[in-house]
């Protein structure tokens, strides 16, 4: 089948998914998959996906001569969209863009990664489509809209991680698919990891400091505490820098991405790096925000994580976080700072200590990414590759994974 795949173009974090699913179908078939999104061209780069496979749609930001705006009102805007303002002209561009391009592509499926209103614009014109579900709390109308007239819904997470809330209909519609990671250089052993190090730091002082780390022993006298930030926001994580380095002065905080100037002084090494791995592997502690990418990345590593959700809409990483917290495979804030002003020698705590006897935690840390492939994300990829009709892979393949179906007559 000839996919479609529209990538919303808020963060790359949309786009990155479509790559990983591309990476996922034989190298001969990667070019029936089209991706669809308004992020410009220095927004993420894909390595899956050649450039003659996106079709870069127009914006969708309001207008000054907008006869009515994207959120109108009561009585002036439909139930079943979030955001729909009449006579906006690069809406409308998208609007046939997207079409037109289905068409002459002969797309026979759309992945929908994430917008209502594509949903509402596909299911209109009798296009199949799946509906990409992401993290939170999303009960509101239009989403819920979306996930009715879609074929099946795409979780790109654990069913673990499912919100509470979730209506029962869409977690029996939904496939989940795990995390799936993001693309790694080679590992580095811990030494060059070192190495690393001292090529991002000028000050003297840590330099000797990292020269004397016992290699042998994975530097066991120092404990190393990685804060990864992302680029949607990172003033909150930020913000804590100063107690983190209150509760554990001697340690080596690294930061990992944009960093106040004021905040500085906090952390040994400020650097911005293109693979976190090393950094996640041989940390002793990791603290992050709860998208959707940084998790992925870290959920199958040993090495306890501080998570810090950032205020999203429909509180996507406040119930990731809260899942992980549930799980014991992360510590809160105000769980971490109550473990480290409490432990003489600043251990993880016990309750964490149970990931090491759990199936789904990577037990050797100089090995993060999975070599698996038979996840389910794989035999997705392999379904929509080896049939050729929509209607034939929704009967055969597709529903039988349901716990849900529909009226067939």
């Amino acid at each position: 089948m000839r996919i479609g795949y529209y990538a919303h173009h808020h963060g790359s974090g949309h786009s990155r998914q479509a790559d990983k699913l591309a990476a996922l179908l034989p190298f001969a078939l990667r070019s029936q998959m089209t991706v669809f999104t308004s992020l410009p061209n220095d927004g993420y780069r894909f390595d899956a996906i050649a450039d003659e496979q996106i079709v870069r749609l127009s914006a969708e930001d309001q207008l000054p001569e907008d006869v009515l705006l994207g959120r109108a009102g009561e009585y002036w805007q439909p139930s079943s969209l979030h955001y729909s303002p009449v006579g906006n002209k690069n809406i409308q561009t998208r609007s046939w863009q997207l079409l037109d391009e289905i068409r002459k592509r002969q797309i026979n499926l759309m992945i929908i990664d994430v917008s209502a209103e594509v949903a509402m614009l596909c299911r209109a014109a009798s296009v199949p489509y799946l509906y990409v579900r992401l993290a939170g709390e999303r009960d509101d109308e239009p989403h819920l809209n979306a996930f009715a007239g879609a074929l099946g819904l795409l979780a790109p997470y654990p069913k673990t991680l499912e919100a509470a809330a979730t209506p029962d209909w869409v977690r029996q519609k939904t496939l989940y698919l795990n995390f799936m990671p993001n693309k790694t250089d080679e590992p580095l052993s811990f030494t060059a990891f070192i190495d690393k190090l001292m090529t991002l730091t000028s000050d003297d002082t840590l330099y000797k400091r990292l020269s004397s780390v016992d290699i042998i022993n994975k530097g066991s006298e120092m404990t190393f505490v990685t804060v990864i930030k992302g680029y949607g926001g990172h003033e909150a994580i930020d913000a804590k820098l100063p107690e983190l380095r209150r509760v554990l002065p001697n340690a080596l905080i690294i930061s990992l991405g944009p960093i106040g100037d004021d905040m500085r002084g906090y952390v040994d090494i400020a650097a911005h790096v293109e693979d976190v791995t090393p950094f996640i592997t041989y940390s002793d502690w990791l603290v992050m925000a709860c998208g959707l990418n940084g998790i992925a990345q870290v959920y199958d590593c040993a090495t306890p994580l501080v998570v810090l959700p950032d205020a999203r809409p429909h509180r996507e990483q406040e119930v990731m976080a809260e899942a992980l917290i549930e799980q014991g495979r992360a510590l809160s804030w105000s769980q971490f700072i109550a473990q480290t002003t409490t432990s003489e020698h600043q251990d993880p705590p016990s309750y964490l200590n149970k990931l090491a006897s759990t199936e789904s935690i990577n037990k050797d840390r100089d090995t993060v990414i999975s070599t698996q492939t038979n996840t389910p994300a794989h035999r997705f990829m392999d379904s929509v590759a080896n049939y050729n009709l929509v209607k034939t892979w929704f009967e055969d393949w597709l529903l039988p994974q349901f716990d849900i179906k529909p009226k067939q007559s």
